[in-house]
C-alpha cells in the first residue's frame, strides 16, 4: 500500500491512515514520508506495516551517522531531524496528560514546559547492552533488530562517545574468542564507559554455573581496555529472572562516574541513567524544587529535610544530602542499597538514612519538606499513591518518570486523592534518536499559593 506518514507515535513506528480512515502503524518511516509498505499484521482497529521503499522523503528525514538505523533497534528515530524529534516528544507527553491524565487544554498550557535537551543528539550514552545469539560459528554479539528477534552485529555505535564507539565490536570479538575454547552460556553483556573518569566496565550476565573467571578477565581487559570485568548471575525463566550472585573477575568492582561535580560508583546490577548530562539536568530540576521549598518556608536549605523514594544508588540522594539538612532514602533493590551506602561513606555524608525496602511499605515516618520519587516504568502502586497523599506537610513533591502514560495515570491518581496539585511537567530528552524521554513533574499542596515556579524551565 502507498501511505503518507503523518506523525511519530510513542514507539518506534510512525502513524498513517488508509483511505477508509483506518490507522496504520508504519515501521521504517518518519513523519512526512510517502512510502510503499507491506502489511505485517491486521487488526480490527489498526494495521501494522513495514516500509518497502520511501517514495518521497520527508523534509524532516536526515542521513544518520549510523548505517544500521532502520535495522538495529537502538535508535528507531535516527533518520528523523532533531527538531522534529523534539516536537514529537512534546506532542506525546501532551497527549498522555490530556487523554490519560484528564488535563484540559487550558490546564495543559499552564503546566507543560518545553522539552529540555541537555546533551548532544549522538554520542551521549554511557552504557549499551549487547544481546547474545548462539550460531553454528559460535556466539554472535550485537544489538537486537527492530523486531527484537534477531541480533545485528555492529562495527561501531555512534550513540556512544567517539572514543568508545568501537567498544561493542571489541567486546563481541573478545567474548567470541572466549567461547571458542569454553562452553559459555552468556545471557547478555553490559558495557559502561565514562568520559569523565575513563572507567570501562564489562558485565557478563550468565546463569550460576562454572565459568573461566581468570581467563575471561584477562581476555576482556586486554581486548577492550576494561578497568573492571564482572559477572552477574541470574536464575529463573527469561521474563522472571532473579539475581543469583555477583563476582568481580578482574579490576574494579564498581563503575565510577562523575555526577554533580562529584564521583559516585555503581555496580553492574544497579540502575544508573544512560545519559550523564541528562541525569544532571534531572538533578537541577529536583534542586530547583528544593529551592522553592526554602522560599515557601523562608528557611535556609540546610534546615530542610527530604524523602528520596526509589533512590537507587543515590543519583538524587547525594546532591540533596550535600545541600539539605537530612535525607531519608528508600530503595528495594539490594545491590543499589549497598551502592548507595558505599557512596555515602566515600562522600563522607552522615545526614542520610538509607532504608532497604519497598517505598510503598517503607514510607519514612519523619515529616519531609520535599519528596522525590523516581519509580520504575510501571509507575506508582496504589499503596504508594496513598502514602504520598498522606504526606501533607511537604511543600513539594517531585515525580521523575520514564513513561508518559504511567506518569499521566499517576497525575490523575494523585490529584484525585486531594492532597497534591500538578504545578509543572518538564520533559527531558535523555534518549535522543528514540521515542523515550524522562519527565519531571512537580506538585504543590492543593490550595497552596505560589504554585508556579520561579526561574524554572
Amino acid at each position: 500500500m502507498r501511505l503518507h506518514v503523518e506523525a511519530m507515535t510513542y514507539g518506534p513506528a510512525a502513524i498513517a491512515h488508509e483511505e477508509d480512515g483506518k490507522a496504520v502503524f508504519v515501521e521504517g518511516a518518519v513523519a512526512g514520508d510517502v512510502v510503499e509498505a507491506e502489511v505485517v499484521s491486521e487488526d480490527k482497529r489498526f494495521d501494522r506495516v513495514r516500509t518497502l521503499e520511501v517514495l518521497e522523503p520527508s523534509p524532516e528525514r536526515v542521513t544518520p551517522p549510523c548505517p544500521l538505523v532502520g535495522v538495529c533497534g537502538g535508535c528507531p528515530w535516527g533518520a528523523l531531524s532533531h527538531g522534529e524529534q523534539v516536537r514529537a516528544k512534546e506532542a506525546n507527553i501532551a497527549s498522555a496528560l490530556q487523554r490519560t491524565g484528564g488535563l484540559s487544554e487550558e490546564r495543559l498550557g499552564e503546566v507543560l514546559r518545553p522539552l529540555v535537551s541537555p546533551s548532544a543528539p549522538w554520542g551521549y550514552r554511557n552504557k549499551v547492552e549487547l544481546a547474545v545469539a548462539a550460531t553454528e560459528r559460535g556466539l554472535k554479539l550485537g544489538f537486537h533488530d527492530l523486531s527484537g528477534e534477531h541480533v545485528v552485529a555492529v562495527d561501531a555505535c555512534p550513540l556512544l562517545p567517539k572514543r568508545f564507539e568501537k567498544l561493542p565490536k571489541k567486546v563481541a570479538g573478545a567474548v567470541s574468542y572466549l567461547a571458542r575454547g569454553h562452553a559459555l552460556e552468556i545471557l547478555r553483556v553490559g558495557v559502561r564507559a565514562s568520559e569523565r573518569t575513563n572507567d570501562v566496565e564489562i558485565a557478563l550476565w550468565t546463569p550460576p554455573s562454572g565459568f573461566p573467571r581468570g581467563f575471561s578477565a584477562k581476555v576482556l581487559a586486554e581486548g577492550t581496555g576494561a578497568t573492571g570485568v564482572v559477572r552477574v548471575m541470574q536464575k529463573g525463566p527469561k521474563k522472571a529472572r532473579t539475581l543469583a550472585g555477583f563476582e568481580v573477575l578482574g579490576g574494579r568492582a564498581r563503575w565510577r562516574e562523575r555526577l554533580d561535580g562529584h564521583r559516585m560508583a555503581v555496580s553492574a546490577p544497579s540502575f544508573f541513567q544512560v545519559n550523564t548530562e541528562g541525569a544532571e539536568a534531572l538533578i537541577e530540576l529536583v534542586l530547583a524544587a528544593a529551592d522553592e521549598c526554602a522560599r515557601v518556608l523562608d528557611a535556609p536549605l540546610e534546615e530542610l529535610g527530604a524523602w528520596d523514594l526509589y533512590s537507587g544508588a543515590g543519583t538524587f540522594t547525594l546532591p540533596l544530602a550535600r545541600r539539605l539538612g537530612w535525607v531519608e532514602a528508600v530503595e528495594a533493590f539490594g545491590p543499589a542499597v549497598r551502592d548507595l551506602r558505599a557512596n555515602l561513606e566515600v562522600a563522607g555524608l552522615e545526614n542520610v538514612e538509607a532504608v532497604g525496602g519497598d517505598a510503598a511499605r517503607e514510607m519514612p515516618g519523619d515529616s519531609a519538606d520535599l519528596i522525590i520519587c523516581d519509580p520504575p516504568r510501571a509507575g506508582l502502586s496504589k499503596e504508594a499513591v496513598a502514602g504520598l497523599s498522606e504526606a501533607g506537610e511537604a511543600k513539594r513533591l517531585v515525580y521523575v518518570s520514564c513513561d508518559p502514560q504511567t506518569l499521566a495515570r499517576d497525575v490523575q491518581r494523585l490529584e484525585s486523592a486531594g492532597t497534591w496539585r500538578l504545578a509543572r511537567v518538564v520533559p527531558v530528552d535523555l534518549f535522543p534518536e528514540t521515542y523515550h524521554m524522562e519527565c519531571v513533574a512537580t506538585f504543590t499542596p492543593k490550595g497552596a499559593s505560589g504554585a508556579a515556579s520561579h526561574g524554572v524551565a
